[in-house]
């Protein structure tokens, strides 16, 4: 499948621009959560089926970048990072987008009912988890001006800064996640228990996304650590 921008072109002189076109193809799925879930609570299959369509094709697109990237990478890199260094990035980078695609498929397949009571606090959950892919995006940006200023400077400290809020963003999404874990809590034995366990596992798979963009922000902090 060709694309517009080769991985070839891309690298050039760093694999830095391609990893952060990868995280901008994964902060574009999980960006298409809160369209999908305002589809699936208004009960729009159609809608949310076309969205889900969305995700599938741009996390299709960046697994093929992340196979471009891994093959394309060289051996040894002329620079104050290491090759095992980036590819932990991408690793948690890719994960954000598997997650999306999966949170959509589980409830797009069961055309899963979001009980009233918890919608709104679904709604804010899943936005607050989609903050914190952007700003983990918004850290990896930085990443070429931290090697053109050799770590060190005014550069690592913003970066640092953005990690920080990074991670408190976060911490939001927990107490989200807490908030509407007891929420379902109060009102589960309404309801089936089939449908109880999925929706649990739809929530700690949002969780995750957060969660997995903290990682990535916290191997970039390794990175300015060393």
């Amino acid at each position: 499948m060709a694309f517009s921008n080769p991985i070839s072109d891309l690298f050039g002189k760093s694999p830095i621009k391609p990893l952060q076109e990868h995280m901008s193809l994964v902060v574009k799925c999980s960006s298409q959560l809160t369209p999908f879930f305002d589809a699936a609570i208004a009960n729009q299959w159609e809608q949310a089926s076309d969205i889900f369509d969305s995700i599938s094709k741009d996390e299709d697109h960046a697994d093929e970048l992340k196979k471009q990237f891994r093959l394309n990478m060289p051996k040894s890199l002329f620079m104050p990072v290491s090759r095992s260094d980036l590819l932990g990035i991408l690793a948690h980078q890719d994960s954000i987008a598997n997650l999306s695609k999966d949170i959509c498929g589980i409830v797009l397949g069961r055309k899963m009912d979001i009980p009233k009571s918890l919608q709104a606090d679904f709604l804010g959950f899943i936005k607050s988890a989609i903050q914190t892919s952007e700003q983990a995006l918004k850290a990896i940006n930085e990443l070429d001006e931290l090697l053109e200023t050799g770590f060190v400077g005014q550069e690592v400290k913003f970066v640092q800064k953005l990690i920080r809020e990074l991670d408190a963003q976060e911490h939001r999404v927990d107490k989200k996640e807490r908030k509407l874990r007891l929420g379902l809590f109060k009102i589960e034995h309404d309801l089936p228990p089939i449908h109880v366990m999925f929706l649990y596992n739809v929530i700690d798979n949002i969780g995750e996304v957060a969660d997995t963009a903290e990682r990535v922000g916290n191997r970039l902090e390794l990175l300015i650590a060393k």
